[in-house]
């Protein structure tokens, strides 16, 4: 018998335990499920003789340490700060850990204990980060085996809406964290290298420097810039690619909207809003706008803004509600970003019909034999339900079937790793296609460059 523990049960982690609870009387597993909501733990695992799941408090080692020296494999689907005390503990008792986190500094300095202890911690295995890895690393190995030389590698994913569910005029819902799609890009500017050249896009500028995406059958799409992309020069052995460039989907207009609350403020987040337990919405939007007693609200922002009165982006902000004379009845003041959250989530909350969707797509233009070649990558998965949704299967799927892989013995890695080796990413995207994660490749006849069709 070999033990699982899964710290957190959360929506992310129904398709994991589904295939866990599927797959634990054939592979010999017993899965513990502990999470701060115990009769959540205990309803994700309901009907399956080997899992059991309990309330238990991740954060605390007087509770997590018995069980991570109980298990053979320990699964963390805490907040991404708290893998590292989790993986401490892993090392200590000897047992393997896999998040679906970006790596961190703290977690790479681990490598050399995690070899001393025999373990292996597997990071970034989930859907971004985590499948957009395996996918790309796909791709640019088969590059290298032909002896081809990177030119360009773009990279984008989106948690969106469904087409079916998809009936308000932003084209969005939230599909996962409310708050980070409400801070999204802040912290820096987004840094990525095209032709050569580095470039720098201030928050401020971000959402309406776009690039435009066509997928088929699935329409079109916009892409932001992610943070920094020049990481993954190094992820990916890029050093001397030209462009490397990597961000996040939306549906088309989309960004020239959301860049609306950008440039008033109300995504900032560094600061509590005076009074603002007590404002109402219109009372919120008129905090950051001039003050003039005879122009309404709505006459100063689209002033301000330029935003003409026939402006499809206007139509998108009255839809949202933020000019009604309702209280959000918050118990304290608040930031602006938390305040704008709470708005949102009144009207991009997910219906009990409504189904979310993961978009993956990846542009890779090489040389080879003396001319440019490009591929196009895309993946779109549509999620089941409310539980098994498009971002609980790409996010947890991966997880369970790594961690089939270590217990197995398939992966017989020791040390702190991402799921960029061939060994590893092969089979886990093989068996991603049974459930509907399939990547679907398009060689162009000729590849495009910034401006120029070779």
């Amino acid at each position: 018998m070999k033990n699982i523990l899964v710290i957190g049960a959360g929506l992310s982690a129904s398709s994991m335990l589904r295939y866990f609870c599927e797959n634990a009387k054939k592979e010999g597993w017993f899965i513990k499920v502990g999470d701060q909501n115990g009769d959540l733990a205990k309803a994700k695992v309901k009907g399956c003789g080997q899992a059991e799941g309990f309330q238990l408090n991740g954060l605390d080692p007087k509770e997590r340490e018995p069980l991570i020296q109980w298990a053979d494999l320990v699964i963390s689907m805490l907040p991404a700060a708290h893998h590292i005390e989790v993986a401490k503990d892993c090392i200590k008792f000897k047992t393997n850990l896999i998040t679906p986190s970006y790596i961190s500094d703290q977690m790479k300095e681990l490598n050399q204990e995690c070899i001393d202890a025999g373990i292996l911690i597997m990071n970034e295995m989930g859907v971004d980060p985590g499948i957009d890895h395996m996918s790309a690393k796909k791709i640019l190995d088969e590059v290298e085996e032909q002896g081809g030389k990177m030119h360009i590698f773009e990279s984008f994913t989106g948690g969106l809406i469904a087409p079916q569910s998809d009936n308000n005029p932003w084209n969005y819902k939230f599909t996962w964290n409310p708050r980070n799609v409400v801070i999204a890009g802040q912290g820096g500017a987004a840094k990525f290298i095209q032709e050569g050249q580095y470039k720098y896009i201030p928050y401020t500028k971000l959402f309406r420097r776009t690039e435009i995406i066509k997928i088929d059958g699935y329409g079109e799409f916009e892409g932001y810039a992610n943070r920094d992309s020049l990481k993954y020069r190094d992820v990916y052995d890029l050093q001397a690619i030209p462009t490397i460039y990597r961000g996040t989907l939306r549906r088309k207009g989309f960004s020239k909207a959301w860049d609306s609350f950008v440039q008033i403020g109300a995504t900032d987040d560094s600061y509590i809003l005076e009074g603002s337990k007590d404002m109402t919405k219109r009372d919120f939007i008129n905090a950051f706008l001039p003050y003039n007693p005879h122009d309404s609200v709505e006459l100063k922002l689209r002033h301000y803004l330029k935003i003409d009165q026939d402006d499809i982006i206007w139509d998108k902000l009255v839809w949202l509600g933020i000019f009604e004379k309702t209280k959000m009845n918050f118990t304290e003041d608040v930031t602006p970003a938390y305040f704008l959250q709470k708005i949102l989530e009144e009207k991009w909350r997910l219906e009990s019909h409504d189904k979310d969707m993961i978009v993956m797509w990846h542009k890779i233009v090489y040389h080879l034999n003396g001319k440019y070649h490009e591929i196009n990558s895309h993946m779109v998965t549509i999620g089941e339900d409310q539980t098994h949704t498009a971002m609980s299967k790409t996010v947890g799927l991966p997880i369970a079937i790594c961690a089939k892989m270590i217990l197995n013995g398939k992966i017989t890695l020791k040390g702190v790793h991402l799921p960029i080796i061939k060994e590893i990413y092969d089979p886990i995207l093989t068996e991603l296609e049974d459930y509907g994660i399939k990547f679907t490749e398009r060689k162009l006849d000729k590849a495009v460059l910034y401006d120029v069709i070779v």
